[in-house]
């Protein structure tokens, strides 16, 4: 395997809203295997370093290179990668689980199969509620389709946006276990969190 591939390096990142710096510096290379741990208080700029890293936002300044090519010649490929977790998710509420996942995935350009679905749903443990209209599921319970949602996709970089928002410690314990096979597996993964994930070896950036 060539240095460079699967590789996201980010490079002097800055960002600035509403006339003042979030943050400003910030680099890293992220490497197949690893995962990185985004930190920092409320309104540090944790959310916009990862919409900038998903290619949802535009840094301040800086670099962003994947796979050793600059990020806006290397989009088509990158998005292909990326599976994103943000704190709304586009979730219909009139939908089930199982339609959200179904129709995420079709919109996406990877449809899956509906025995696919209704089993990344079951690892994320929503079995038996796939078909119950989302608008009567916990928050929790919604965190979790969303992550059936970034299991489904099969992508190798994983960017999750406060993923351990709303669940227990069930929950917690589920999304440490799927971060960790998908790690083992090759993948990598951006995350922020207030809560610890225990999940050892991460790389950290603190803003």
């Amino acid at each position: 395997m060539h240095a460079s591939e699967h590789e996201l390096r980010a490079s002097a990142l800055a960002c600035r809203r509403g006339g003042r710096e979030l943050f400003h510096g910030i680099g890293f290379t992220l490497r197949p295997g690893q995962w990185l741990h985004v930190r920092g208080a409320n309104g540090a700029g944790k959310t916009s370093l990862l919409r900038i890293l998903a290619g949802l936002a535009v840094a301040h300044a800086g670099r962003l290179e994947w796979c050793g090519v600059e990020m806006r010649r290397a989009r088509d490929d990158y998005r292909d990668a990326l599976a994103w977790l943000g704190h709304r998710g586009g979730l219909k509420d009139e939908l089930s689980a199982l339609d959200n996942l179904l129709l995420a995935a079709a919109l996406d350009g990877h449809p899956l199969s509906e025995d696919g679905a209704r089993g990344a749903l079951a690892r994320v443990g929503l079995r038996g509620r796939e078909s119950l209209p989302l608008r009567v599921l916990s928050q929790g319970q919604r965190r979790r389709a969303l992550m059936a949602r970034v299991l489904a996709r099969g992508a190798r970089l994983w960017i999750l946006d406060e993923p351990l928002a709303a669940l227990d410690a069930d929950g917690i314990d589920m999304v440490a276990g799927l971060l960790e096979e998908h790690l083992d597996r090759g993948g990598s993964a951006v995350l922020s969190s207030h809560q610890p994930i225990g999940l050892g070896g991460g790389l950290g950036v603190e803003l």
